[in-house]
């Protein structure tokens, strides 16, 4: 082969994030745009370490797990074992950082596609970057629905949205009553007031009258606020049985704080995921944490059904010494769809890869979420999510709804503050 030959070569190779010699390994560059540091930097780990494991798996092998797909241990078949290396971006919970790492990913690093990046306000930011340069981004996590509502071509999520999520809430609430003959008289919200937290306010204010549940006072806060005093008076003021809450990590650890502190505390709080689902919320607040019930996409208890569950967690918490969240469950599931999809493209350009996740049809039983599969339409949405709702008793997260998957009955009222041993 010529010299000129093999520098052009070497360049085309190069662009595709694939080296190129007799000694260089194979590489398959993805970047993960995520909240290393910052207010979310716990989270952030977390969906690191999850990460770290699925590449490990893809590129190292699992034999344990055999329904997992590229578990076999040898890369990426398709691309003569070629391995995945992630190359981390650190956006720290702001939008304007996660656009300028985005663009930096594409322009500096050669990254082949993008996945992230938790919160939605900086998913919004960062994807439009890989809209406009033509480069699939994967969102495992972030729940805002309009996210999927802006006929973007290279924008794929496999999570449920706060559409379904706020839906579930309500549904749950619906057959709580049919049930158990519970129903809150005075139902509250306290949210954060970025993108995830405004979106999800807005559709409870639309759903409620639909479920004849009346919203008597909606409180909203800065996610990287310090303090919740004035907000939490508010909220007591209104002496709700019932407060709806969406905050990320710090702000829900403060909100529970805030909550004893004041001597407040309502018959439940239903919340939207994110910060109660974080490791470090039941770890920071030990018993204060229980009996708060959360929306979910993951719990452990669902292993009984399908055994994937518990195998690839084993592993997990093996190397990291703790379980997946609702959180880290999906963020493994995104990167383990999206190299699925490389891996079928059987190459590293950008369209063939947007084409391979178009045609993504992977069942519920190569999952370790308690979905019917991955399978986008249109807009670049699953359709086959679905979300569970799991309460914290004894520091664990047990499935309590849908009923005909709960794995314990529902503890409703909440024990008071002084009542819990």
């Amino acid at each position: 082969m010529k010299r000129s030959m093999k520098v052009r070569l070497a360049a085309v190779l190069l662009g595709a994030g694939i080296s190129m010699g007799a000694q260089a390994q194979q590489e398959v560059k993805i970047g993960v745009l995520y909240p290393l540091t910052g207010p979310g930097a716990a989270v952030g780990a977390e969906l690191r370490s999850a990460l770290e494991l699925a590449a490990d798996i893809i590129n190292n092998g699992a034999p344990g797990v055999p329904e997992l797909p590229l578990s076999a241990g040898k890369g990426l078949p398709n691309l003569k074992g070629a391995k995945i290396k992630l190359v981390f971006a650190d956006h720290q919970a702001n939008p304007q950082t996660g656009a300028s790492e985005a663009e930096r990913l594409i322009t500096q690093e050669k990254v082949v596609a993008l996945v992230g990046a938790y919160n939605s306000a900086v998913t919004a930011t960062a994807s439009q970057i890989a809209e406009r340069a033509g480069v699939p981004f994967l969102n495992p996590e972030s729940s805002s629905a309009s996210l999927t509502q802006r006929n973007f071509k290279w924008f794929f999520r496999t999570t449920p949205h706060d559409d379904l999520f706020v839906h579930n809430a309500f549904e749950f609430l619906k057959e709580l009553e049919a049930k158990k003959g519970i129903k809150p008289a005075v139902v509250a919200s306290l949210n954060e007031n970025g993108l995830w937290g405004t979106e999800t306010t807005k559709l409870q204010t639309k759903l409620a009258p639909e479920y004849k549940l009346n919203i008597a006072k909606q409180v909203m806060y800065p996610a990287k606020t310090t303090q919740l005093t004035s907000e939490v008076q508010t909220l007591k003021a209104a002496n709700p049985n019932l407060v709806l809450q969406s905050s990320y990590t710090a702000d829900a650890i403060l909100s529970i704080k805030t909550y004893k502190e004041l001597g407040f505390l309502p018959d439940m709080i239903l919340a939207n995921n994110a910060g109660f689902t974080d490791t470090d919320f039941v770890k920071t607040l030990g018993k204060d944490a229980d009996y708060v019930i959360t929306r979910e996409v993951w719990a452990l208890d669902l292993a009984s059904r399908n055994p994937l569950i518990k195998q690839v967690n084993d592993l997990f918490n093996s190397r990291y010494k703790i379980n997946f969240t609702g959180n880290s469950s999906r963020t493994f599931t995104g990167l383990m769809v999206m190299a699925d999809a490389i891996n079928r493209a059987g190459s590293t350009e950008p369209e063939a890869i947007r084409q391979a996740l178009v045609a993504t049809d992977m069942p519920g039983n190569k999952l370790i979420m308690p979905w019917k599969g991955v399978k986008f339409d249109a807009t670049g949405q699953n359709t086959l999510g679905q979300g569970i709702l799991t309460q914290i008793i004894d520091g664990k997260y047990h499935t309590v709804w849908p009923f005909n998957l709960a794995s314990r009955e529902v503890v409703w009222p909440m024990p008071k503050w002084d009542q819990r041993k």
